[in-house]
């Protein structure tokens, strides 16, 4: 049994909530938690399908004095310390879905040479990834694109734009609708985390390959 009950309607409404300390006041008692829950089961599977060790990581948005935050996270990185220099998976929410991860953000060192060894695996990765996932270029926006419109051209563009571009990222994996059925189904929503996570397994593979 998994101590994630699932989400609610009042989840994404947090992020309405106005002001910094009454918004993180509600993340902190609602969503946090929820996010701990769902990545502490799900931190097993991901040492296991990566072969290292995975700590899972809850978003604090410790640095944020005035602007409350629009979406929170917790991230799975091989590291007890710290996640953000290093490729790791990410389950989150925004006011208006959840997100499924695999990221590689600005801060990684990694980010340069991993983008020449996507480009190097471009035929693989278009071929592997399923159409209804999603590319993103950057963490703090919820926009993202369609892997099915990722044609030859953009999948050059995203790569390109991560090896020169110095706060450019790459995430890829899958967005949930708030109000789709599989969000209340905490197995149900586990087992996607799961799925989403194998499927993205051969991008975080490439990472080792920088070691």
């Amino acid at each position: 049994m998994t101590n994630f009950k699932g989400f609610t309607q009042r989840d994404f409404d947090v992020f309405t909530i106005p002001g910094l300390e009454n918004r993180m006041e509600a993340l902190k008692e609602h969503i946090s938690p929820k996010l701990e829950a769902i990545a502490s089961e799900l931190a097993p599977d991901a040492t296991a399908m990566t072969g290292d060790e995975m700590f899972v990581h809850v978003a604090r948005h410790a640095r944020r004095k005035t602007n409350p935050p629009n979406d929170t996270w917790a991230a799975l990185a091989s590291n007890k310390r710290g996640y953000k220099k290093l490729p790791h998976f990410q389950i989150g929410l925004w006011e208006t879905h959840v997100f499924i991860w695999f990221a590689v953000i600005y801060e990684s060192p990694i980010k340069e040479n991993y983008a020449d060894t996507l480009q190097s695996h471009k035929k693989e990765i278009m071929n592997h990834i399923p159409d209804h996932f999603v590319w993103s270029g950057d963490h703090t926006k919820p926009e993202a694109i369609s892997h099915g419109e990722v044609d030859s051209d953009k999948f050059d563009a995203m790569t390109d734009r991560l090896k020169n571009v110095k706060k450019a990222e790459i995430l890829c994996g899958q967005q949930i609708e708030r109000n789709d059925s599989r969000l209340k189904d905490p197995e149900g929503f586990i087992n996607l985390c799961r799925d989403t996570f194998q499927t993205l397994e051969p991008l975080y593979r490439y990472t080792k390959k920088l070691d």
